[in-house]
């Protein structure tokens, strides 16, 4: 009965016009740095925190909160019209929802990504509110064996099934982790394939990669095509096309699964809202009946790592509240804004400051109900720019990829190698390579490593500790099954055609 009466006076305090105002404001600012390639979600709410300082803790967070919902479900939208995804996080939406849009159901993709952005939004706000102390206690638990096995999870299945050859899949993703071990190692302090080069000893920023090889190679293979398919003005007549009840109902496995692996990757401190959308999609890949049609542009292929993405705010904000640990980067951020303030968020804070702690819990419900009310607004602004010829779109778009890639560290290092990355991604179309692998690899690559080295430090370069651990022994034992997998299908197939 307390709770629901802190619970209410969360809802009243955070439906002031001020608070009101300020989350629509940080959705608004998070939306649009979360489409904008090159313009992260993380960068967006550091730039935002020196202007929290003359708020009060309350107010700063709710502002911070709502950009990051924002941002998270941002990128999705350029990920699903233009197959670029403004983080991480969004890059699963656009191997369906690029596939979708160009088979004329924009309309839908966008629908589909909104509404379950929304439920995995709410569905994690509510775990946040009643069950963040048990769930912190969990989420604690996990070491890095846990960790890396999630992510190397990710990894095996998103690469090996579904592709076309699983070959050229693996090729693809080697190429992608060598990527990611170029500069410094983190551990170690070693440099690595810089070759001597200054420009490689500080690495290749993964966002180089992903507006490279998805933006750029993309216009680059169109214009090789001379945009050979029909305008896009057709497409820049539809908006958002919510699914009703009964579409929802169709994907309740898909979403139910995906919102309980984004909360509970979310709450691990340091995983993140792109390791819960690459697993989600994995999960969905492999363990469903339209899994082999994953990447040809299905609903469900939208809907997991949408889910996932969104639930995993709500999964990062336990750790910060009740443990005083940030669980990803945006939440770091956010513990800064609370010790600016002179709060130490844990377990005493639901006792010292339980008005502003379940302020904080009501404004994730009514941050999640803005943004689907936002989300339609800026659709249908970014629709209309499809309105433009095709080839006037794309310059557009390779400028946003300079300007981009420039922002990132104010270096022309990484325009050139955003360039080299935009030929490779325009050779892998045309040689039929699959482009996913290599960005999974970029992006997952270092987190593996680093899980991996550091279990191995702590543990006394014991491997078989990945598998003698509960949690780390089952999802390697799935990895293996996901490894294993593909050849059991070729034996299979060898068997038939010769019984045949």
């Amino acid at each position: 009965m307390e709770l629901v009466q802190n619970l209410g006076l969360g809802f009243l305090n955070s439906m002031t016009p001020v608070n009101l105002g300020l989350i629509s404001l940080g959705l608004i600012i998070g939306l649009v740095a979360g489409a904008l390639p090159g313009i992260t979600t993380l960068m967006a709410i550091i730039v935002m925190l020196p202007f929290t300082y003359t708020m009060d803790t309350t107010s700063a967070i709710l502002l911070m909160t709502a950009c990051y919902h924002g941002g998270v479900y941002g990128g999705s939208i350029t990920a699903i019209l233009f197959n670029i995804p403004g983080d991480p996080m969004n890059v699963p939406t656009l191997w369906d929802g690029y596939p979708m849009a160009r088979k004329g159901q924009v309309a839908r993709a966008l629908g589909i990504a909104t509404m379950t952005s929304v439920i995995g939004g709410v569905l994690s706000a509510a775990v946040m509110t009643f069950l963040s102390p048990p769930f912190a206690k969990v989420a604690l638990s996990f070491s890095t064996p846990e960790y890396f096995a999630i992510v190397f999870f990710g990894l095996t299945s998103v690469t090996v099934l579904g592709t076309t050859s699983v070959r050229g899949a693996f090729i693809s993703l080697f190429i992608g982790l060598t990527v990611a071990t170029v500069g410094i190692d983190e551990v170690h302090g070693s440099e690595r394939f810089t070759f001597g080069s200054p420009i490689l000893r500080d690495g290749i920023d993964f966002l180089v990669v992903m507006i490279g090889i998805y933006a750029m190679g993309e216009v680059l293979d169109r214009l090789e095509q001379r945009f050979p398919l029909e305008s896009l003005a057709t497409m820049g007549k539809a908006a958002a096309s919510l699914p009703g009840v009964r579409e929802l109902m169709g994907m309740r496995g898909p979403i139910l699964r995906s919102f309980g692996i984004g909360t509970i990757i979310g709450a691990i401190p340091g995983a993140g809202a792109a390791v819960a959308a690459f697993v989600a999609y994995g999960v969905e890949k492999q363990y469903t009946d339209r899994g082999k049609l994953f990447g040809t542009g299905v609903p469900e292929g939208i809907a997991a790592p949408n889910c996932a993405a969104n639930a995993a705010t709500g999964g990062a904000m336990i750790p910060l509240l009740v443990l005083g640990i940030p669980g990803s980067g945006a939440a770091a951020v956010m513990l800064g804004a609370f010790l600016l303030h002179g709060i130490q968020p844990g377990p005493q804070i639901f006792e010292t400051n339980t008005e502003m702690v379940y302020t904080i819990f009501a404004a994730q419900f009514v941050a999640n109900v803005l943004m689907l009310f936002f989300a339609l607004l800026s659709i249908r602004v970014f629709v209309k720019v499809l309105c433009l010829p095709e080839a006037v779109l794309a310059s557009f778009i390779l400028v946003f990829c300079f300007i981009g890639a420039y922002a990132l560290r104010s270096n022309m290092s990484d325009v050139w190698i955003m360039a080299g990355f935009g030929i490779v991604g325009y050779l892998m179309r045309r040689f039929d390579y699959p482009i996913a692998p290599l960005v999974l690899g970029v992006i997952l690559g270092p987190l593996t490593e680093s899980a991996f080295t550091t279990s191995m430090i702590r543990y006394q370069n014991d491997w078989t500790i990945f598998f003698t651990r509960p949690v780390s022994g089952v999802m390697m034992a799935l990895s293996i099954a996901a490894l294993l997998l593909p050849l059991w299908k070729s034996i299979s197939s060898y068997r038939e055609m010769k019984g045949g």
